[in-house]
């Protein structure tokens, strides 16, 4: 049972990492999406890193960007030391941690003053569409819903994240991606050779039943088609920016409105050291 002080256990972490481990490389496009555009943001600061560290199980797509920098794993207690970086990039694995902001207030610590850190995560508006086919089908069929989507945070909630964390200048934005499959079946199976397979901890443990499957099947296409008989996946990456608090900085927005564009943001934290 969970203690009543902390947050409720979302992932199995152990069945994530199984997960992970069975990742494909050819399959990783959502992380080399993620890893262009940071490098995007990286460019607009005036600014040379020279301890960086990146959170990451995939360190096949995120060592290009920084070959110096040191790699951590993505785990509940980050190896980070307190100090220890000018810059932190935690890497697509946000969605997935059973406390977002106890994650946040590790890279934040993590910090130099004036240290940035970069976060991508998968966001909230990622497979609406087969959240909403597989609850129906199952609720048809089996009189009930088991936890099969990951629910994800929405951009206002990352954005508020960063400032509980402590992080000055806090901003976030996002990338919505549309990919078409042959259908919901070569969707799935997509998603299992990226890593992101069901890793809930109150996910089903018994086989479900192929009615449920086919049912949802015809509910998604029907509802998220694509030309050629195909169907749509929608993805929404968002991408988070924050300081270490410093003297120097403007002062900080008041809490919840981090919602500015993050390309602003990042030209506007641009100055000579």
């Amino acid at each position: 049972m969970t203690a009543p002080d902390q947050p409720p256990r979302l992932t199995d972490r152990r069945a994530l990492r199984r997960n992970r481990v069975r990742a494909q490389d050819e399959a990783l496009f959502l992380q080399r999406l993620a890893l262009d555009e940071v490098e995007d943001r990286l460019r607009m600061v005036n600014r040379s890193f020279t301890e960086p560290a990146i959170v990451t199980d995939f360190p096949q797509i995120w060592r290009k960007l920084l070959p110096e920098a040191r790699i951590v794993a993505d785990e509940e207690v980050l190896d980070l030391s307190p100090g220890a970086h000018d810059l932190v990039i935690h890497a697509m694995g946000l969605h997935w941690a059973n406390d977002p902001v106890g994650v946040l207030i590790q890279c934040a610590r993590a910090l130099r003053p004036d240290g940035l850190f970069l976060g991508a995560s998968i966001g909230g508006e990622t497979l609406a569409g087969l959240r909403t086919a597989l609850a129906q089908a199952e609720s048809e069929i089996s009189g009930g819903m088991a936890p099969r989507v990951l629910p994800m945070a929405e951009i206002r909630d990352l954005g508020a994240a960063l400032q509980r964390a402590g992080l000055a200048l806090p901003v976030a934005d996002s990338l919505k991606q549309q990919v078409s499959y042959a259908d919901m079946y070569a969707l799935m199976r997509d998603l299992r050779a990226m890593g992101e397979a069901n890793a809930m901890a109150d996910r089903l443990r018994r086989p479900t039943r192929p009615a449920v499957f086919a049912r949802a099947a015809d509910i998604y296409a029907r509802e998220n088609p694509a030309q050629g008989g195909r169907v749509l996946a929608r993805f929404e990456l968002i991408f988070l920016a924050g300081w270490a608090p410093h003297e120097s900085q403007q002062k900080p927005l008041r809490p919840g409105s981090a919602e500015i564009s993050l390309t602003e943001a990042l030209k506007n934290a641009d100055k000579p050291h």
